[in-house]
């Protein structure tokens, strides 16, 4: 069985943090950047946990929480606040209204992990056609770049880029689990000689993610990014 998971943050630094190494661990990670939008994608694609901020714009985690009980497709949905607020009072009104557990931020990832492992556990696997339950999650597929033909392949899938997306993997292919700057992305892949906005290639590194999958490049804040073959 893959798990669901719906990341919410106003801080996409920690959204890409977090959903990369849950993705890592072979969940179905979705996210959102406020109340109102996690409780819309929540309620198209029920999740099996939802891990929540404190402070966030439009609806904070307290509204979200309980407008999460509230709604009858997610009232068994588990939920974990990860708030930088840890105060006892904080706490208690997460756990008032009907949050699972209580996380305070920073904190290490396989803490993270090992305690949404253990809250899942409370979820039943659902059976396959078959009657029997679903096997493991499965890691994302290796990737490979074929710089002659301009191909490239997922494991046993041929993926078509864009001229622009195939230049972002092939540089990163080309310097595997090193820090690539943005500054130099921008010069290799766009040259010195082109203005781009600032967010040009946070929109390539996202459709990026989407055809490859999203553990084999990390955002590295404020600097860069890293791929992992």
């Amino acid at each position: 069985m893959k798990y669901r998971i719906l990341l919410v943050d106003d801080e996409i630094d920690i959204l890409e943090f977090v959903r990369y190494n849950l993705v890592r661990e072979g969940y179905e990670v979705f996210s959102a950047c406020n109340g109102s939008e996690a409780l819309r994608i929540a309620a198209a694609t029920p999740p099996h946990l939802i891990l929540l901020d404190m402070l966030m714009p439009v609806m904070d985690g307290i509204q979200t929480c309980r407008a999460i009980r509230q709604h009858p497709a997610l009232h068994d949905t588990l939920v974990v606040f990860l708030s930088a607020l840890g105060e006892e009072e904080r706490q208690l009104d997460g756990f008032d209204v009907g949050a699972d557990d209580y996380l305070t931020k920073p904190i290490k990832m396989k803490l993270l992990v090992s305690r949404i492992q253990a809250l899942l556990k409370r979820v039943p696997p659902a059976p396959s056609a078959d009657g029997e339950p679903d096997a493991p999650p499965v890691r994302p597929d290796r990737i490979e770049i074929d710089e002659t033909s301009h191909t490239v392949h997922c494991g046993d899938r041929r993926i078509d880029l864009p001229r622009k997306e195939f230049d972002l993997l092939q540089l990163f292919c080309s310097s595997p689990g090193e820090l690539i700057p943005r500054e130099t992305i921008y010069s290799q892949v766009w040259g010195s000689k082109v203005v781009v906005g600032d967010r040009t290639i946070d929109v390539h590194i996202r459709k990026l993610r989407q055809k490859i999958g999203e553990r084999h490049i990390v955002t590295v804040k404020g600097i860069g990014y890293r791929f992992e073959p």
